[in-house]
């Protein structure tokens, strides 16, 4: 049987060049994706954190954590608009266990 649903977690970190006003846009425009396309249980703002590593040169980003439900296609659409979306330096999508 197929399954019509998972729990997914997806995080990702926005350029801090980007400034306050695109950074909310940015987080309120992936909300959006998310609650047309599924349900958004959780969505942290973690802010400003120091990387792991450099990213195009920049020693810090913006985190955001969201957690959702939606049907086992959407987060493959998800991470294409991530993909293509100036500002976002990282993202990466899990599947939550049951």
């Amino acid at each position: 049987m197929a399954k019509t649903s998972a729990n997914y977690e997806l995080m990702y970190i926005i350029d801090l060049d980007k400034g306050e006003e695109e950074i909310s846009a940015i987080v309120g425009k992936f909300k959006t994706l998310i609650e047309a396309n599924g349900t958004l249980n959780e969505l942290e703002e973690m802010g400003r954190r120091k990387l792991a590593y450099l990213i195009n040169d920049k020693p810090d980003g913006y985190y955001v954590l969201a957690r959702f439900q939606s049907a086992p296609e959407f987060p493959a659409e998800l991470d294409r608009v991530l993909k293509i979306t100036d500002g976002v330096m990282r993202s990466l999508i899990t599947v939550i266990g049951e």
